[in-house]
């Protein structure tokens, strides 16, 4: 299978515009799914200000862990490396804690994670089919295979299409936990947590099907380190809201 072939310049305003045509969908699938289930509704302001926490602290983790997965640029570039390119992981953990700050700000004590799950979702498959538009001009296909379903970006090798992959995995687990809904809803903010742990643990695997731009200890990524720091804070917030549900 071949995808279709860019030029660099192509490559990158396609990628540009799905980009910010996945945060856009986001914060409208966001602010839809609050007006439809909130049963703990929001002023506007705090609503407003929980977004722009969001979009503020995404947009920062997403350039922050790109620059660290590609240190190697920042030493040849500077600052013009934070238009290069951004990272998904970075921007979800940049996001919760752009959201968390918010909510510390205007005083909103409960959780609103699980209205999140959505928005991330269809964020996430929006950006990738820009990701995979962009073929070897984005740092995010996969290593050399003989599958069957390997695609070609452009240089006469077939790939894992690990943007496909990806897609593939957040509709895994969205629909996993919208069959356990009813469940989970017993603990406010339960599912937004197993959807990011379990999005970090598969980060973590699929990474390793993808070129490593630059090696860490015991030879792992940037991005796949990050994953590793961020469940060790992380999981024992999970297993705490987990246990509250099996009490």
């Amino acid at each position: 299978m071949t995808s279709i072939i860019l030029s660099p310049q192509t490559a990158l305003q396609i990628h540009f515009v799905f980009e910010w045509l996945a945060i856009l969908t986001g914060v409208q699938v966001y602010r839809w799914l609050k007006r439809r289930k909130d049963q703990q509704p929001m002023t506007e302001g705090r609503s407003f200000t929980i977004i722009i926490g969001c979009i503020i602290g995404a947009g920062m983790g997403n350039k922050l862990l790109f620059v660290f997965e590609y240190p190697q640029l920042w030493a040849e570039q500077g600052l013009y490396a934070l238009t290069q390119g951004q990272s998904i992981v970075g921007g979800l953990l940049g996001g919760l804690i752009g959201v968390e700050i918010a909510k510390k700000l205007c005083g909103v004590r409960h959780s609103t994670g699980d209205y999140f799950i959505l928005p991330l979702i269809v964020g996430t498959m929006i950006g990738r089919i820009g990701c995979f538009l962009a073929g070897l001009h984005d740092s995010t296909f996969g290593l050399p295979t003989s599958l069957p379903w390997g695609v070609d970006f452009g240089d006469q090798i077939s790939r894992h299409p690990t943007q496909l992959y990806d897609m593939l995995a957040v509709i895994s687990f969205g629909l996993l936990l919208w069959l356990r809904r009813t469940r989970l809803n017993q603990v406010s903010g339960l599912s937004f947590k197993l959807y990011l742990s379990s999005y970090l643990i598969w980060r973590l695997v699929i990474d390793g099907l993808k070129p490593v731009p630059y090696y860490y200890w015991l030879e792992l990524s940037g991005i796949q380190w990050v994953c590793i720091i961020a469940l060790f804070f992380y999981l024992p917030f999970v297993i705490r809201d987990w246990l509250k549900l099996n009490q």
